[in-house]
């Protein structure tokens, strides 16, 4: 099956808009096989250039690579790396989720203040891949 996307590059192809709606997993994959990775937000700086990219996209929030482990409590980033630098909107990325719902993931507003929210993964939203190594920017 062809799937006809709408990409919207940014920043010296860094950051990639894909106004395709999908789940959390199907993002991530989506990514993986096309770009890099789901975008990791780690320095004000990708945050400037996240709040950029959003403002194109045709849902409400969209997907980033944050990730909620409740086992161990903590939101790290696909990466693998833990949450240094933090925009998240009151209310969410507290350490206390509740984990007998579905598992939650961190996407960015698309309007408004643009702060991260966490939401269950099952919703379909538009997403960020990056294409590039973040580990090393």
């Amino acid at each position: 099956m062809v799937h006809l996307v709408s990409v919207t590059l940014l920043f010296s192809d860094k950051l990639i808009l894909i106004k395709e709606n999908l789940t959390w997993w199907e993002a991530l994959t989506y990514c993986r096989n096309h770009h890099h990775d789901l975008v990791s937000v780690r320095t004000e700086e990708m945050q400037l250039w996240v709040k950029e990219v959003t403002q194109k996209a045709s849902t409400e929030h969209v997907w980033l690579g944050l990730r909620h482990d409740c086992a161990q409590r903590v939101w790290f980033w696909v990466v693998g790396s833990i949450i240094c630098y933090e925009g998240w909107a009151p209310g969410n990325g507290t350490w206390n989720e509740d984990c007998s719902h579905e598992k939650r993931s961190g996407a960015v507003q698309s309007g408004g203040e643009q702060k991260w929210i966490e939401l269950p993964e099952s919703q379909k939203l538009n997403f960020i891949c990056s294409t590039y190594d973040d580990l090393f920017y």
